[in-house]
């Protein structure tokens, strides 16, 4: 049975998350396949990995049954297009709400955020994966997040790491722009007494005070962060909940801290 509608406000965001761990029912897979466009069934045919598959249809099934609990449309009714640099935005069909959305996945978990007429990013890291973190960082982070992270102890440094990575690319995926927006380019705050902020150089023309930023650990090796062009009003509401597509929905979190 699909699960039941979920009211979306303009001064929320809403976050989704499917665990891929334990998801291998055969039936409930297959009902993910069946959903899958052409174009989708073979972009997912040209992965190489069974991991990768499945993070993939996984994926496209989260995004079409979310956007059906926010509106009267069968998941498989939704048809997207690619924007100037490849985010996917919905297309039709006519007369559905003006909804945005992202969506992410990493190794064992998949996220998908939905607003209404906002820009909205989201991102999802596995820690756990190989990675030459402080190498990266002092490649393309920006000079004060670099200091920052080779401040700390070397245990330290994977964490803030992936937090800086995760934030980033929550950032300019919202923005629709990806990687043409070097990341050195913008700088986020993490520390107190302010609240979680960013600032931009001069080449990035862009007003800090517009955007909120969320930051989770949904798992002991999980980074997950979201991007929402606020405005000028205050902080928008954000809901975290785990679901399975076309099994269940619950809250996790009431909302963000």
């Amino acid at each position: 049975m699909p699960a039941p509608p979920i009211a979306l406000s303009r001064d929320e965001v809403h976050v989704h998350c499917t665990w891929l761990d334990g998801l291998d029912d055969p039936a409930l897979l297959a009902s993910y396949a069946e959903l899958m466009t052409p174009e989708e069934r073979a972009r997912n045919a040209r992965y190489l990995f069974e991991r990768s598959r499945r993070e993939h249809l996984v994926g496209r099934a989260l995004v079409r049954t979310t956007l059906s609990r926010y509106a009267d449309v069968a998941p498989g009714a939704w048809r997207f297009r690619e924007g100037e640099r490849g985010r996917p935005e919905i297309e039709g069909p006519a007369g559905a709400p003006p909804l945005r959305f992202n969506l992410s996945h990493t190794t064992g978990l998949v996220a998908v955020a939905v607003a209404i007429d906002r820009d909205v990013g989201v991102d999802v890291e596995d820690a756990a994966r190989q990675r030459t973190t402080a190498e990266i960082a002092d490649r393309f982070f920006s000079p004060r997040e670099v200091a920052d992270l080779r401040a700390l102890p070397a245990a330290d440094q994977r964490d803030r790491f992936f937090t800086y990575w995760t934030l980033k690319e929550a950032y300019i995926k919202a923005v629709g722009l990806g990687l043409a927006i070097p990341l050195d380019h913008f700088t986020f705050l993490l520390e107190p007494p302010g609240p979680l902020a960013i600032a931009f150089a001069p080449e990035r023309d862009d007003d800090p005070s517009a955007w909120q930023f969320e930051r989770w650990r949904p798992s002991a090796r999980h980074h997950l962060a979201m991007a929402v062009r606020r405005g000028a009003g205050p902080d928008l509401r954000v809901i975290v909940r785990d679901v399975v597509p076309f099994a269940d929905a619950r809250a996790r979190s009431g909302s963000s801290g």
